[in-house]
């Protein structure tokens, strides 16, 4: 959704989840968030992170189909 996130868009968002929209939008246009998302970034790269979404399972990263079917069995697998 990456054309859906002009500040009309943010706003709905916040009502949807019953966030204060003037709040949120005063705090992105004054990058509160900034330093996080740096954090988040850095993290991910750190971690092997080249697209979105990505999965983890037990700290490692998850390159198997999207099916639920095949997450699911993933996520029970043993290992053994």
């Amino acid at each position: 959704n990456q054309d859906a996130l002009d500040y009309d868009d943010l706003a709905e968002y916040a009502a949807i989840l019953e966030l204060d929209a003037s709040r949120l939008i005063m705090e992105v246009t004054a990058n509160a968030y900034a330093g996080r998302v740096r954090e988040d970034f850095s993290s991910g790269l750190r971690s092997g992170v080249n697209g979105t979404p990505t999965f983890f399972i037990n700290g490692v990263r998850y390159d198997g189909p999207r099916a639920v079917e095949s997450m699911v069995a993933a996520l029970t697998y043993s290992g053994g």
